[in-house]
């Protein structure tokens, strides 16, 4: 019945998709763009789909119960495909901060717990509204905050070791697989590990969010001010004296005579564009807003082009003695899409 299902979505859907409005609201800088949010309750929702179409062979294979692979393996698998999307995500700088893994996180666990509690809707269409209320406040919940947990982890330890690979993504695995299979020992008493992850998980995160909104501000201060005094020494010629411009200047010789030239004018437009994105950010958490000036798409057309005329192989040479963090790329990201 119509009055029946609606229950049953507000029970099983909207807890967790409050939890991550909440979390947007809370970001003063926008960090994370509405169409990026939605494309990853999508991609959440597909993780959903293709654990449901693995659990079967994976029983038959491993020869367990249903009850016993929902303790002991789905939590893996489910944690494994959920954190393939956040791997992405951060592989392709679309991740900087805690805060937008923070988000990003509880999107791709909100996407896979709709999926799975509209799945449920369908095939338990009898199922009492104690049912919904674990699902909706229980379940559904701890998807979202495991998902962010490995978000923010892996994050923190990419932030702490920039040159770490494959590495970075297992603590937060570990973590979050653990956190999902010890919620699923508990079956037995549902309302009260419901009751648990409504308090333990949300809290942890809204804790979290509110120290890393205030680490990103200080940071974007820093960082500022950095780059700055880095293309005031670009225009006045200092940095092609420093230390860091006579190294890019013998690894630009290897290539040939006017390479230097193309990545000291290619390093003054990428300072100019990451300077430009971090004072629309600032303004931002001071509750204002500013039009990109002269930055626009032919700005980047023109750092495209320049990528494209130092050539793959040179810029990978230099690149790791550039200095460019994972932020810079992110804010460099966020910019270029707000003016797409």
């Amino acid at each position: 019945m119509p009055s029946q299902f609606a229950t049953e979505a507000l029970l099983g859907l909207a807890p967790v998709l409050l939890f991550l409005a909440v979390l947007i609201y809370m970001d003063s800088f926008k960090l994370v763009r509405m169409n990026l949010v939605v494309a990853v309750l999508v991609a959440g929702g597909l993780a959903a789909a293709l654990s449901y179409a693995v659990a079967g062979p994976l029983m038959d294979l491993l020869h367990v119960s249903f009850p016993r692979y929902s303790r002991f393996v789905a939590p893996f698998v489910e944690e494994a495909l959920k954190a393939a999307v956040i791997v992405q995500l951060i592989r392709t700088n679309r991740i900087g901060f805690l805060i937008d893994a923070a988000i990003l996180g509880v999107a791709a666990g909100a996407g896979f717990s709709v999926t799975e509690n509209i799945y449920y809707a369908y095939v338990f269409p009898d199922a009492d509204v104690g049912m919904w209320i674990v699902r909706g406040l229980g379940t559904a919940i701890m998807h979202g905050g495991v998902s962010a947990i490995f978000a923010v982890t892996a994050q923190t330890l990419r932030d702490r070791e920039p040159d770490s690979r494959v590495l970075i993504f297992v603590p937060g695995f570990l973590i979050a697989a653990s956190i999902h299979s010890i919620f699923n020992q508990f079956q037995a008493w549902p309302i009260a590990s419901a009751a648990g992850t409504m308090i333990i998980l949300p809290l942890g995160l809204f804790f979290a969010f509110d120290k890393s909104e205030h680490e990103v501000h200080n940071w974007l201060i820093h960082d500022y001010e950095t780059h700055e005094h880095l293309l005031a020494d670009i225009d006045s010629g200092a940095f092609a004296h420093s230390q860091a411009g006579q190294m890019i200047k013998r690894l630009a010789a290897r290539f040939s005579a006017e390479m230097a030239s193309l990545l000291f004018t290619y390093i003054k437009l990428h300072t100019l564009l990451v300077l430009r994105a971090e004072e629309i950010l600032l303004a931002k958490a001071n509750g204002t807003k500013i039009a990109p000036g002269k930055v626009g798409r032919e700005s980047f057309k023109e750092l495209h082009a320049l990528e494209k005329q130092i050539g793959r192989t040179a810029m990978l040479t230099v690149w790791p003695h550039l200095k460019f963090s994972h932020q810079e790329l992110f804010e460099l990201h966020q910019l270029e899409a707000s003016l797409a």
